[in-house]
């Protein structure tokens, strides 16, 4: 059986403490390798590496030196290509066709692009008067937040996780990881890439293991990490916001969304089915910006419907060597028991099914894997729990509604404020109703269209801080001001 170590100091190393848990593939329920999970004792050993590293090679190194290093980590994870694209998809069951475009792809060029963008972004300077009239020169540069605890999450492993260490090295910090325990293999696996790229030892840290009293308590108590990024559920980024506030450590937390889309009449239908599709169903829903709630002007309800239940059904359900499927499995059994939770939830207040709502069959083969079907739903009153809380799977629930007020008020009913997305063809609508929703992310007849350079993030309790270009620079990097006598 397949073990997967820490990676602290440049090493993988097991626990002291003997524990051990299952890593399972979702498609079969079959477990897949053993993972150490961390005691406090490789937590600090991690911690301390990280520290020692900033005063080391890493801490000297030239902004050039240690961004051409970020390059051939990028290229170091191309060039293994194939075995990490494995390693994802068998720790997430998630389609080869989707992690080939995105998950693995964009994972490597997260390094490169914030390489880049660390070079090329400004600080400020001003003069100012003194009463001597000589003057005064004050300029500002940034300097290295230190050590960064990174919690990543397991929907896209190896995407979000470098989307938050790529920058962090780039702006010379050094990082500590915490992958989930349902997604180790590639954050492990990219201990050899940093190695072989020259990344100096204790830079680049990984610790596994649960939440509450194992790695990641651990990691968000330890008072020598002076910054923590995470993404996932609201409920645990109010853990570590607690933690953090001990020692008055920095934090950044992409956290949880019940994302609305609006549908209005002038829209391009075809765009707004494809656009929402992919919003509700890619990844089997398993996107922290994905849409489970769509909003659809009254007059062109029963067709919308109509054609997304079509289109929903066109889905090819199967395992990640499908070259025709494009939909996988939940991530674990224990995450289908909540989806299904809320698939039976919305049958018992009152829902119309209009496609989906239970578990497909499957070959014996992959019988024991973590399937539910795509599942669409009308008829729900605004109060009930599948309309307000976040599910996480691939599903939404279609309401009508008759102004363009209520669609605005509708959408910002919930305490969640992550993302969006309109349609609507109508340019001055399309401006209007965007300045009015609160989410930190808005598309108009799109989903998903990423900027690295924009701002990233959500807005009430989907979240704290920006990331993404000059956003990033500002978390992951302290601003120091020299002010100059002249």
């Amino acid at each position: 059986m397949k073990e997967i170590k820490h990676y602290i100091n440049g090493q993988y190393v097991g626990s002291a403490n003997g524990k051990l848990f299952d890593n399972v593939n979702p498609v079969n329920g079959k477990v897949i390798a053993k993972v150490h999970e961390a005691g406090r004792d490789e937590v600090d050993a991690a911690v301390k590496a990280a520290r020692a590293a900033l005063k080391g090679p890493w801490g000297k190194m030239t902004l050039d030196e240690r961004t051409r290093i970020l390059h051939k980590v990028a290229d170091g994870i191309n060039d293994r290509f194939d075995e990490f694209l494995e390693a994802e998809c068998l720790d997430t069951g998630k389609p080869k066709s989707m992690a080939s475009h995105i998950d693995i792809p964009r994972g490597a060029a997260n390094f490169k692009v914030f390489a880049d963008m660390v070079k090329n972004v400004p600080a400020e300077s001003f003069e100012m008067a003194t009463p001597d009239g000589s003057g005064a020169l004050n300029y500002a540069v940034r300097r290295p937040k230190g050590v960064i605890g990174v919690i990543s999450p397991w929907n896209l492993p190896l995407l979000l996780m470098t989307w938050k260490v790529g920058p962090a090295l780039a702006c010379g910090n050094t990082v500590v990881v915490k992958p989930s325990e349902e997604t180790p293999t590639t954050t492990a696996l990219l201990g050899e890439v940093m190695k072989e790229a020259g990344v100096p030892d204790g830079v680049y840290n990984v610790v596994h293991g649960f939440g509450g009293d194992s790695a990641g308590a651990f990691l968000t108590a330890h008072p020598d990490v002076d910054g923590f990024t995470f993404t996932g559920e609201t409920g645990t980024g109010e853990v570590i916001m607690k933690a953090a506030a001990k020692g008055i450590r920095d934090i950044s937390l992409e956290l949880g969304g019940k994302n609305a889309g609006l549908v209005f009449a002038d829209c391009d239908m075809d765009k707004a089915i494809e656009g929402t599709m992919r919003s509700a169903f890619v990844n089997c829903g398993q996107v922290c910006l994905g849409t489970e709630r769509v909003y659809v002007e009254r007059s062109i309800f029963d067709e919308f419907v109509a054609r997304l239940k079509a289109e929903a059904e066109k889905l090819r359900i199967g395992p990640p060597d499908d070259d025709k499927a494009n939909f996988g499995p939940l991530v674990s059994l224990k995450h289908r028991e909540k989806v299904l939770s809320y698939y039976q939830k919305a049958v018992d207040d009152g829902a119309t099914v209009v496609t989906g709502g239970g578990v497909p069959d499957m070959p014996e083969e992959y019988a024991g894997g973590a399937w539910v079907q795509p599942t669409i739903w009308t008829g729900l009153p605004d109060d009930s729990a599948v309309i307000t809380d976040e599910i996480f799977g691939p599903c939404c629930h279609i309401r009508p509604f008759e102004s363009e007020e209520e669609a605005i008020e509708l959408a910002n009913s919930l305490p969640y404020g992550l993302a969006s997305a309109i349609w609507t063809e109508n340019v001055s609508r399309a401006h209007r109703v965007a300045g009015q929703i609160e989410a930190g992310i808005i598309w108009v007849n799109s989903w998903f269209l990423r900027d690295l350079r924009t701002p990233f993030g959500g807005s009430k309790q989907s979240g704290i801080g920006r990331e993404g270009g000059v956003h990033s620079l500002e978390f992951y990097t302290e601003m120091k001001n020299v002010c100059i006598k002249l």
